[in-house]
């Protein structure tokens, strides 16, 4: 296997993806709002696709800015179609993200007629591109470091995330477990969800490029629902959510350039094995967690069984 210089970047950004999106996954899982990331993920293209077509220029930042809106938006509509219909939340949400994503997809087919937009890239991502689309030049020691746009847009991303995390843990803490307590120590649940929400759009619209609507479903979700198997204290799983995502990351990569030799291929996608990788250790603890795990609760219920008709006995 070779490794070069671009294989190192394609792991900084795939860590710089997964760490973001683990750290508000965690209180998504815990909100029973995982559905929440998969519909504000689909609902972006709208966002893409007319920031295109009105400024007729890729600039990232208009794209951006443009995907970022949308994401917020629909998480505002889920809540005034829940609220406002007395619908259930997961029918709101099927309602809205369907809607924007097929109104999305028909945009960026019609954008992709005047330029080379690949539908397959939006879905899925091209993060083995992105140390290609160089931002910023770095001198060090008479070494030049070409730095990708990605890694800088998903540095700062991180940085937000984790600040919010750090600065806010009690109020998301106490707002994810309970609401009411929440409003009656003083702390407003709904701005406390309007703000995740908002952060959980700008994510996803940063993560887009690099791992595309679907695979960046499995980094908010999955990593923190890992965790969340492997431990009670809303700490450790955010900690162990990050490990799991760095993890997950760094393998997928190392898969991505191993595995199709032995399957005979020629390549495959790293954000795909990414997410492969996530699943499979999402696996190996839904099986063998020490206290949610169903082989060691399935041993702990046949161990006390056992010792209840010893003491019949």
């Amino acid at each position: 296997m070779d490794w070069f210089l671009i294989d190192t970047w394609i792991v900084i950004v795939g860590i710089l993806a997964a760490v973001s999106c683990a750290l508000l996954g965690n209180f998504l899982v815990l909100r029973q709002m995982s559905m929440m990331g998969d519909a504000i993920s689909h609902a972006v293209l709208p966002g893409l696709a007319i920031a295109f077509l009105i400024t007729q220029a890729r600039s990232s930042w208009m794209l951006f800015i443009g995907a970022a809106f949308v994401g917020v938006l629909t998480s505002l509509f889920i809540q005034w179609i829940s609220r406002l219909g007395k619908v259930d939340r997961g029918a709101s949400m099927g309602i809205v993200f369907t809607t924007l994503f097929a109104i999305g997809l028909l945009l960026i087919v019609q954008a992709a007629d005047h330029v080379d937009l690949d539908p397959s890239c939006v879905l899925y991502g091209a993060i083995e591109w992105t140390p290609l689309d160089i931002a910023y030049r770095l001198t060090l020691l008479d070494i030049t470091i070409d730095v990708p746009r990605a890694v800088l847009v998903l540095s700062a991303v991180l940085l937000i995330n984790t600040a919010f995390v750090v600065l806010f843990f009690k109020e998301l803490r106490i707002t994810s477990f309970d609401p009411e307590l929440a409003t009656t120590l003083g702390i407003s649940a709904n701005k406390m969800h309007y703000l995740l929400m908002t952060l959980v759009a700008v994510t996803t619209v940063a993560a887009f490029e690099v791992v595309g609507c679907i695979i960046v479903i499995a980094m908010l979700i999955v990593p923190a629902a890992s965790a969340h198997l492997l431990t009670d204290k809303l700490t450790i799983m955010v900690i162990f959510s990050i490990f799991i995502a760095i993890l997950s990351a760094v393998f997928g990569h190392l898969s991505a350039l191993i595995v199709p030799h032995w399957l005979g291929l020629e390549s495959t996608s790293t954000s795909g094995m990414i997410a492969f990788v996530a699943g499979l250790i999402f696996t190996c603890t839904l099986f063998f967690a020490p206290s949610h795990g169903v082989i060691p609760r399935r041993y702990s219920v046949s161990k006390s069984v056992l010792s209840a008709k010893e003491i019949q006995n």
